[in-house]
C-alpha cells in the first residue's frame, strides 16, 4: 500500500513538473552585403559564358571612361578587344575584380584607365601609387610577360581643383613604368590641356568629366601604335 502510494506521489510530481527549456534557436547567419558592382562583374562573365573570348587580345580596364568608350572596337580594326569598364571603379576594385575580368583573358596587353576616382575620393597621389603597384604585381603573378599600359589620370575639368593630386600621381606611376620596359604609360594629360594651361572643353561632354567624341579620338591615335604592336 505504501509503495503504491510512492507511485502516486511520483507521477503526480512528474505532470506537475514545466517541460524542459527548449533548446535556445540558432542566431540566423547575417547575410553578406552585396559586393560592389557586383551586377557589373556578373554581366561580364555572363557574357564570356555565352562568346568565350580568345587568348592573347588587348583588354580595355578600369571606370566609366572605358565602359562609356562608344567605338572601342571599331576603333582598333583587327585587334581583339575586350572591353571591361565598370563606372565608378578605382583601382582596387580592378584588383579585386582581376581574377576574374582579366586573368582569365590572358591578354597580350592590358589598357587600363583607373585612378581619377580614387583621387576624388579623398585618397593620396601616394596611395592610387601604391594602389597600380598591386595591380602590377596581381597580374605579373599569373602572367608575366603581359604588357600593361597606364592611360595617364586625364586633366578632368569638373575634378581641376584635384590637379596637382593629378600631376603626382602621374609622375609616380610614369617614373614607375620607365624601370620595367612591360610597363607603358600613355600621356593623355598634357595633350588634353589646351594652350592657356586648363583642360581642353570640346574634348567632355557636358558634365565636363567625361570624354566625347572628340575625346576618344585623342586617346585612339595614342594608344594606336601600343595597341597594334606585337600583333
Amino acid at each position: 500500500m505504501r509503495l503504491l502510494l510512492a507511485i502516486s506521489v511520483a507521477a503526480l510530481a512528474a505532470c506537475a513538473a514545466p517541460p524542459p527549456a527548449a533548446a535556445p534557436t540558432p542566431a540566423a547567419r547575417a547575410v553578406p552585403a552585396t559586393e560592389p558592382f557586383a551586377e557589373d562583374i556578373a554581366r561580364f562573365e555572363a557574357a564570356d559564358r555565352t562568346s568565350p573570348r580568345r587568348h592573347g587580345g588587348v583588354l580595355f580596364v578600369g571606370s566609366s571612361s572605358i565602359r562609356l568608350w562608344p567605338a572601342l572596337g571599331s576603333d582598333f580594326p583587327g585587334v581583339d578587344v575586350v572591353q571591361r569598364g565598370f563606372g565608378g571603379a578605382e583601382l582596387s576594385d580592378v584588383s579585386r575584380y582581376a581574377p576574374r575580368i582579366v586573368l582569365p583573358y590572358r591578354p597580350r596587353l592590358i589598357v587600363l584607365y583607373a585612378g581619377e576616382n580614387d583621387l576624388a575620393a579623398g585618397k593620396p597621389a601616394a596611395a592610387v601609387f601604391r594602389e597600380y603597384q598591386a595591380f602590377v604585381g596581381l597580374v605579373r603573378r599569373a602572367l608575366p610577360e603581359t604588357r600593361i599600359a597606364f592611360v595617364a589620370i586625364k586633366p578632368s575639368g569638373s575634378r581641376w581643383s584635384l590637379v596637382n593630386q593629378m600631376r603626382e600621381a602621374n609622375d609616380l606611376i610614369r617614373q614607375y613604368s620607365a624601370t620595367d620596359e612591360r610597363l607603358l604609360f600613355v600621356d593623355v594629360f598634357t595633350p588634353m590641356l589646351g594652350p592657356d594651361g586648363k583642360p581642353r572643353e570640346e574634348l567632355f561632354v557636358g558634365d565636363r568629366l567625361h570624354l566625347n567624341a572628340a575625346g576618344y579620338a585623342l586617346w585612339r591615335d595614342l594608344l594606336r601604335p601600343i595597341v597594334r604592336a606585337n600583333e
